[in-house]
């Protein structure tokens, strides 16, 4: 049986359209379901996972990222017009990976996690752009952390310093102070030479309109870049944040500087990946996240490091801070985080709620890496602290039942409760480190001992002043890292001892 002239040209017609419909939706795709930040099509078959796609609807491009394959169909985030895209929308791949500017042009402004400005200061002048998922350093491109980030907070330069190239988790309940911590440390920065990205996930706009006055107030936006995914923008959006603000860190990085992160806070970042992962119906696991979370915060994190010199010396210290719920430390994501970075700074919600501020709990927290880091000066100083904090913890805790003290348990709890009176600090109030390890010095030569606690803190305050005005080479020296010698001592307390 053979086909008629007119019957070949039908069917070689027919063969024609189907091979340019398969061309077509391969090139290009057609939604088929949109709900709550997420869009399925079907087409597109040559699409990649994480391409950036453009959906053409109502006149306007809007942009997402391909989060699911499947076979005949893909999942689409969308970064931008949730509201707005339809069903029957055509989809384009456009061959890119999500990439944000980077450059020295955006040192002071306030961006969204696709580098667009929402500071209302202009357009962006920025020539260069990085992709926002970049592979971490090798092991072999890594140098020993040894040089200190001072965070200007005595309870952590002294008790948990932190290195450049550390990742130092920040964790507590909601209200007790872990975004303080960050923006001390980024206002701490101004005249050391650190570059500062501050990423906001998931956060109200007021709290954010507080931080970016909080950092314009003290002059920290000079060296600081501002990445907002507030709570009311697109879950999409919220998790690109923080590989958005990892590369235009890296950039100073690459150049051989010295960069700090604060991921502000990965909560809210895992909890926008879970709200994707649902809509895209992929399984829940433990408490209803993604199997790959862990991976996705592992591969940001892992990113942070000190460069071997070939490659230019700079290092990305990362400060992700992560909210607990009543104090759970062992709930999923937080016991992800502990794992992953190299240490944290437990924030206790009794010492704050009790007035203790910064709330760090001496008990619970740890640097795996600073404490190599620490100057000779500080290590002097501090040597002994962090042990009498947590024997007068435990102490002050037994003498409450009114059980009658030796002698030397008594002086025990006598500086012990001076010492959580000097570590106590205001907001916004960093401390030079020579004028730390000043007080320190004078703390472990006894003499707040004889003082009454309430005047503690306003003799340190004086004692500093008094040092920096009349013996400037004295805490010159010490901030210089030097241990103090026995003259300096002697100057310190004699300082102190003329101003009681």
């Amino acid at each position: 049986m053979t086909l008629s002239e007119d019957n070949f040209k039908r069917h070689l017609a027919l063969a024609a359209q189907r091979f340019e419909f398969a061309i077509a939706m391969r090139e290009q795709g057609v939604i088929n379901a949109v709900s709550d930040g997420v869009a399925r099509i079907r087409g597109l078959s040559s699409l990649r996972s994480e391409e950036l796609v453009e959906i053409q609807t109502n006149g306007k491009r809007i942009r997402g990222i391909a989060l699911d394959l499947r076979p005949q169909s893909a999942g689409i985030v969308l970064l931008e017009g949730v509201d707005e895209v339809e069903i029957g929308a055509l989809v384009r791949a456009t061959g890119e990976v999500v990439a944000v500017p980077v450059g020295e042009e955006l040192i002071g402004r306030v961006l969204d996690p696709m580098g667009e400005p929402l500071d209302g200061r202009g357009p962006l002048d920025a020539s260069d752009r990085w992709p926002v998922e970049r592979p971490s350093p090798g092991v072999a491109e890594r140098e020993m952390i040894t040089e200190p980030l001072l965070t200007g907070l005595t309870v952590v330069d002294a008790l948990f310093p932190i290195g450049r190239g550390q990742r130092e988790l920040i964790i507590g309940d909601r209200g007790t102070g872990k975004s303080t911590i960050a923006t001390d440390t980024v206002i701490n920065q101004h005249d050391k030479g650190v570059r500062c990205v501050y990423v906001v996930v998931g956060q109200k706009a007021s709290a954010v309109v507080n931080l970016i006055e909080t950092l314009e107030r003290h002059g920290a936006m000079a060296h600081t870049i501002v990445v907002v995914a507030g709570a009311s923008t697109p879950p999409g959006m919220r998790y690109i944040a923080p590989y958005a603000g990892c590369a235009m860190a890296e950039y100073f990085t690459e150049r051989g500087e010295d960069a700090l992160i604060i991921y502000d806070d990965l909560s809210a970042h895992a909890v926008a990946y879970r709200e994707l992962s649902l809509l895209l119906r992929r399984p829940p696991g433990r408490e209803a996240y993604p199997g790959d979370i862990f991976f996705l915060h592992a591969r940001l994190l892992e990113r942070a490091t000190r460069y071997i010199g070939s490659r230019g010396g700079g290092s990305l210290t990362a400060l992700p801070i992560v909210e607990t719920q009543a104090g759970r430390i062992n709930d999923f994501i937080p016991t992800n985080l502990i794992s992953i970075t190299d240490g944290q700074l437990y924030l206790n919600s009794e010492q704050f709620n009790r007035g203790f501020k910064p709330a760090v709990d001496v008990g619970l927290s740890v640097s795996r890496v600073g404490g190599r880091t620490q100057r000779a000066s500080m290590k002097s100083a501090a040597g002994t602290l962090r042990l009498l904090t947590a024997r007068y913890a435990e102490v002050e805790a037994l003498s409450r039942f009114g059980a009658r003290l030796e002698t030397a348990t008594q002086a025990l709890l006598t500086r012990g409760a001076r010492v959580f009176e000097l570590l106590k600090q205001p907001p916004s109030s960093p401390i030079a480190m020579g004028e730390q390890v000043a007080f320190l010095v004078a703390l472990h030569e006894g003499v707040f001992d004889s003082m009454h606690i309430e005047g503690v803190k306003d003799a340190a305050d004086e004692l500093r002043l008094r040092l920096c005005r009349d013996n400037p080479e004295l805490i010159n020296a010490l901030g210089m890292g030097a241990a103090p010698t026995d003259s300096e001592v002697a100057v310190i307390r004699d300082a102190l001892r003329s101003h009681a």
